[in-house]
């Protein structure tokens, strides 16, 4: 598929998370299959573009293309004026965040928030559209709560003003991340305009996967949190899409080696300090399923030094891979919970049996 003049090899992407996808996570995800990766969400506001946070989250050195940065705010001006900035530092795709559901975030009537004014969110996005020469796409719920889902209503105003990609989580904001994802909201977005859809939510498995594409008919699918510690599942995904075979869980050694490297690059980034505290929940990720995992994270914990992280990780997997476990992951969860005024509807969870075998 393709988002404006950018031709992605895959349609299974990487999703934007606050204090997750940093750039040494993004290169670790497209490694793994990942053919489209975004930043994590960066302020609109130029009081905090010289903040240590926002210099990293603006920060794409090695990032293969197409580079996608991510803007939070509320003032059509401001982020039309942030799209700019980012454009000039790099940023080969604008995406805009009407989808984060933290309360600090809608506190201040960013993200999700956004839904629930629909003359604004238009203002926005036609600001943001005409500011830039690059793409421009966005990222958002449903609606703000089950009693108003306006997702397409949104989806044909932001097709109209330019958006070149909507990518829908099928959640409200009140729905936070309970129940199940939405999926038909997002058949209906998607089979109401003609840009690209992208589906977010609840794809945790190939199998998941193949279902999501089969029920809504999008382009591409997003995943975000079943990929924290578990990377390697986007180049699952791809196979599965591809031959409809289903790889086994990788070895501890292939995991090792992945870990370490990635953590060599993540202290590079963050430094000392910063690095030995941002790096211990990516290692609990990682080694949570193993033996004496819950253990391993409690001494973790108390690690203070990078190089001491490291050394205790190097053992901990070492002794796991001579026993030569493989991680161990619960199948997609579909089907595991009714519908609900924050789920799916009744013929959704009719139709996933079938993809559970």
């Amino acid at each position: 598929m393709r988002i404006g003049s950018f031709e992605l090899t895959d349609r299974v992407f990487a999703a934007p998370m606050a204090g997750v996808t940093d750039r040494p996570f993004r290169k670790l995800c497209r490694r793994l299959g990942a053919a489209y990766a975004v930043s994590e969400m960066v302020a609109s506001d130029p009081r905090v573009r010289a903040s240590g946070k926002t210099s990293r989250r603006l920060d794409h050195d090695g990032e293969a293309s197409p580079v996608a940065v991510q803007l939070v705010g509320a003032d059509p001006a401001v982020l039309a004026d942030a799209a700019r900035y980012n454009v000039e530092r790099g940023a080969q795709i604008i995406d805009l965040n009407m989808g984060c559901p933290a309360r600090k975030v809608c506190q201040v009537a960013c993200g999700s928030a956004l839904l629930r004014d629909e003359a604004l969110v238009a203002r926005i996005v036609q600001s943001v559209v005409d500011a830039v020469h690059v793409p421009v796409t966005l990222k958002y719920r449903t609606g703000w709560d089950p009693t108003d889902r306006n997702a397409v209503r949104i989806a044909q105003m932001a097709e109209s003003a330019g958006i070149r990609m909507l990518t829908l989580h099928g959640r409200t904001r009140a729905c936070g991340f309970t129940g199940q994802a939405e999926y038909d909201t997002i058949r209906r977005v998607k089979r109401a305009v003609r840009i690209p859809v992208v589906a977010n939510g609840d794809v945790d498995s190939p199998r998941k996967a193949r279902y999501v594409f089969d029920v809504t008919g999008v382009d591409a699918i997003m995943i975000g949190r079943a990929a924290q510690g578990r990377p390697w599942l986007f180049r699952e995904i791809s196979e599965y899409l591809r031959t409809g075979s289903v790889q086994p869980e990788p070895t501890v050694k292939e995991v090792r080696g992945l870990l370490l490297e990635h953590l060599d690059e993540h202290y590079q980034f963050y430094g000392e300090a910063l690095g030995v505290r941002t790096a211990r929940k990516h290692i609990i990720w990682y080694t949570r399923r193993l033996r004496g995992g819950a253990q391993f994270s409690e001494r973790m914990n108390r690690l203070e030094r990078c190089e001491e992280q490291r050394r205790a990780l190097d053992e901990f997997l070492q002794d796991a891979g001579e026993r030569n476990d493989r991680l161990q992951y619960m199948e997609s969860s579909i089907g595991a919970s009714q519908a609900s005024e924050c789920g799916g509807d009744a013929r959704d969870l009719d139709t996933i049996a079938a993809y559970q075998n």
